[in-house]
Protein backbone atom coordinates (compact mmCIF):
# COMPACT_ATOMS: atom_id res chain seq x y z
CA UNK A 1 0.00 0.00 0.00
CA UNK A 2 1.25 3.48 -0.83
CA UNK A 3 0.42 5.67 2.17
CA UNK A 4 0.45 9.47 1.93
CA UNK A 5 1.28 10.87 5.34
CA UNK A 6 0.62 14.53 6.09
CA UNK A 7 2.51 16.07 9.00
CA UNK A 8 4.50 19.03 10.25
CA UNK A 9 7.68 20.57 8.90
CA UNK A 10 8.24 22.22 12.28
CA UNK A 11 11.20 21.35 14.50
CA UNK A 12 9.53 23.03 17.49
CA UNK A 13 7.00 20.29 18.31
CA UNK A 14 6.87 18.05 21.36
CA UNK A 15 8.95 14.86 21.26
CA UNK A 16 5.71 12.86 21.54
CA UNK A 17 4.91 13.68 17.92
CA UNK A 18 8.38 12.78 16.64
CA UNK A 19 8.18 9.47 18.48
CA UNK A 20 4.83 8.68 16.86
CA UNK A 21 6.27 9.46 13.42
CA UNK A 22 9.15 7.04 14.04
CA UNK A 23 6.73 4.37 15.26
CA UNK A 24 4.44 4.82 12.27
CA UNK A 25 7.35 4.64 9.83
CA UNK A 26 8.58 1.42 11.40
CA UNK A 27 5.14 -0.14 11.23
CA UNK A 28 4.59 0.93 7.61
CA UNK A 29 7.98 -0.49 6.60
CA UNK A 30 7.29 -3.76 8.45
CA UNK A 31 3.99 -4.05 6.59
CA UNK A 32 5.71 -3.51 3.25
CA UNK A 33 3.91 -0.21 2.69
CA UNK A 34 5.50 2.70 0.87
CA UNK A 35 5.60 6.26 2.22
CA UNK A 36 4.55 9.28 0.19
CA UNK A 37 5.15 12.53 2.03
CA UNK A 38 5.90 16.23 1.60
CA UNK A 39 9.50 15.74 0.52
CA UNK A 40 11.37 17.91 3.01
CA UNK A 41 14.18 16.94 5.35
CA UNK A 42 12.94 19.12 8.23
CA UNK A 43 10.59 18.77 11.19
CA UNK A 44 8.41 15.75 11.76
CA UNK A 45 8.40 15.19 7.99
CA UNK A 46 12.15 14.66 8.04
CA UNK A 47 11.93 12.41 11.11
CA UNK A 48 9.24 10.32 9.40
CA UNK A 49 11.23 9.86 6.18
CA UNK A 50 14.49 9.08 8.01
CA UNK A 51 12.73 6.49 10.16
CA UNK A 52 11.09 4.90 7.12
CA UNK A 53 14.44 4.59 5.35
CA UNK A 54 16.06 3.32 8.54
CA UNK A 55 13.44 0.55 8.69
CA UNK A 56 14.12 -0.41 5.08
CA UNK A 57 11.00 1.20 3.61
CA UNK A 58 10.52 3.01 0.32
CA UNK A 59 10.16 6.81 0.50
CA UNK A 60 8.68 9.07 -2.16
CA UNK A 61 8.94 12.78 -1.44
CA UNK A 62 6.86 15.36 -3.29
CA UNK A 63 7.58 19.06 -2.94
CA UNK A 64 7.18 22.25 -4.95
CA UNK A 65 10.13 23.89 -6.69
CA UNK A 66 9.94 26.83 -4.28
CA UNK A 67 10.79 24.55 -1.35
CA UNK A 68 13.51 22.80 -3.32
CA UNK A 69 15.02 26.19 -4.15
CA UNK A 70 15.09 26.98 -0.42
CA UNK A 71 17.19 23.87 0.22
CA UNK A 72 14.43 21.92 1.97
CA UNK A 73 14.34 18.90 -0.35
CA UNK A 74 15.13 15.51 1.14
CA UNK A 75 17.82 14.30 -1.26
CA UNK A 76 17.80 10.83 0.33
CA UNK A 77 14.33 9.92 -0.97
CA UNK A 78 14.06 6.84 -3.15
CA UNK A 79 12.04 9.04 -5.45
CA UNK A 80 11.86 12.83 -5.24
CA UNK A 81 9.16 14.56 -7.28
CA UNK A 82 9.49 18.32 -7.71
CA UNK A 83 6.32 20.09 -8.83
CA UNK A 84 5.66 23.58 -10.13
CA UNK A 85 3.60 24.61 -7.10
CA UNK A 86 1.67 23.43 -4.03
CA UNK A 87 -1.38 22.49 -6.11
CA UNK A 88 0.81 20.18 -8.17
CA UNK A 89 2.35 18.73 -5.02
CA UNK A 90 -1.05 17.90 -3.57
CA UNK A 91 -2.27 16.41 -6.86
CA UNK A 92 0.82 14.20 -7.12
CA UNK A 93 0.48 12.97 -3.55
CA UNK A 94 -3.22 12.24 -3.98
CA UNK A 95 -2.84 10.46 -7.31
CA UNK A 96 -0.03 8.23 -6.00
CA UNK A 97 -1.68 7.22 -2.71
CA UNK A 98 -3.77 4.21 -1.77
CA UNK A 99 -4.47 5.67 1.69
CA UNK A 100 -4.01 8.90 3.65
CA UNK A 101 -2.83 9.41 7.22
CA UNK A 102 -2.86 12.80 8.94
CA UNK A 103 -0.40 13.00 11.80
CA UNK A 104 -0.59 16.11 13.97
CA UNK A 105 0.53 19.11 11.94
CA UNK A 106 -0.02 22.75 11.11
CA UNK A 107 -1.98 24.70 8.51
CA UNK A 108 -0.55 22.71 5.59
CA UNK A 109 -1.49 19.39 7.17
CA UNK A 110 -5.02 20.62 7.85
CA UNK A 111 -5.39 21.97 4.33
CA UNK A 112 -4.24 18.68 2.78
CA UNK A 113 -6.48 16.65 5.10
CA UNK A 114 -9.53 18.75 4.27
CA UNK A 115 -8.82 18.46 0.55
CA UNK A 116 -8.69 14.64 0.59
CA UNK A 117 -11.82 14.57 2.77
CA UNK A 118 -13.66 16.82 0.34
CA UNK A 119 -12.52 14.80 -2.66
CA UNK A 120 -13.72 11.62 -0.98
CA UNK A 121 -17.05 13.27 -0.10
CA UNK A 122 -17.50 14.20 -3.77
CA UNK A 123 -16.60 10.70 -4.91
CA UNK A 124 -13.26 11.38 -6.59
CA UNK A 125 -11.62 8.62 -4.52
CA UNK A 126 -12.54 5.97 -1.97
CA UNK A 127 -9.19 5.55 -0.22
CA UNK A 128 -9.02 5.33 3.57
CA UNK A 129 -8.33 8.54 5.50
CA UNK A 130 -7.04 8.16 9.05
CA UNK A 131 -6.37 10.91 11.60
CA UNK A 132 -3.84 10.09 14.31
CA UNK A 133 -5.50 11.79 17.26
CA UNK A 134 -2.42 11.54 19.44
CA UNK A 135 -2.91 13.16 22.83
CA UNK A 136 -6.30 14.48 21.65
CA UNK A 137 -4.66 16.64 18.97
CA UNK A 138 -7.58 16.46 16.54
CA UNK A 139 -10.39 16.80 19.11
CA UNK A 140 -10.96 20.53 18.40
CA UNK A 141 -11.20 19.86 14.65
CA UNK A 142 -13.53 16.91 15.25
CA UNK A 143 -15.65 19.27 17.34
CA UNK A 144 -15.91 21.60 14.35
CA UNK A 145 -16.96 18.62 12.22
CA UNK A 146 -19.69 17.80 14.79
CA UNK A 147 -20.90 21.40 14.54
CA UNK A 148 -21.07 21.06 10.74
CA UNK A 149 -23.16 17.90 11.12
CA UNK A 150 -25.43 19.36 13.82
CA UNK A 151 -26.12 22.57 11.91
CA UNK A 152 -26.75 20.96 8.54
CA UNK A 153 -23.60 22.13 6.77
CA UNK A 154 -22.49 18.54 6.25
CA UNK A 155 -24.43 15.29 6.33
CA UNK A 156 -23.81 13.26 9.50
CA UNK A 157 -22.92 10.20 7.45
CA UNK A 158 -19.83 12.07 6.22
CA UNK A 159 -18.27 11.14 9.55
CA UNK A 160 -17.75 7.79 7.83
CA UNK A 161 -15.35 9.36 5.35
CA UNK A 162 -12.52 9.21 7.88
CA UNK A 163 -11.34 7.14 10.82
CA UNK A 164 -9.90 8.54 14.04
CA UNK A 165 -7.08 6.58 15.65
CA UNK A 166 -5.68 7.29 19.13
CA UNK A 167 -2.36 5.53 18.42
CA UNK A 168 -0.25 3.96 15.68
CA UNK A 169 -1.74 0.49 16.25
CA UNK A 170 -5.19 1.90 15.55
CA UNK A 171 -3.89 3.71 12.44
CA UNK A 172 -2.64 0.40 11.03
CA UNK A 173 -5.90 -1.35 11.94
CA UNK A 174 -7.84 1.38 10.12
CA UNK A 175 -5.63 0.99 7.05
CA UNK A 176 -6.31 -2.76 7.07
CA UNK A 177 -10.07 -2.42 7.62
CA UNK A 178 -11.11 1.00 6.35
CA UNK A 179 -14.74 0.13 5.73
CA UNK A 180 -16.52 1.08 2.55
CA UNK A 181 -17.15 4.56 1.25
CA UNK A 182 -19.69 6.43 3.35
CA UNK A 183 -21.49 7.72 0.27
CA UNK A 184 -21.86 6.33 -3.25
CA UNK A 185 -18.98 7.27 -5.52
CA UNK A 186 -19.85 9.87 -8.11
CA UNK A 187 -18.48 9.36 -11.60
CA UNK A 188 -17.49 12.58 -13.34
Amino acid sequence: MRVAVYTSSSDAVDELFRTAAVELAGRLADRGDQLIYGGTAVGVMGVLADAMRGAGGHVTGVLPQLMADRGLADADCDELVVTDDMAGRKQQMISRADAFVALPGGFGTLEELLEVLTLKQLGYHAQPIVLLDLDGFYQPLLGVFETLFARGFARPEYAGLYRVAPDVDAVCAALDDPGGPAVPLKRF
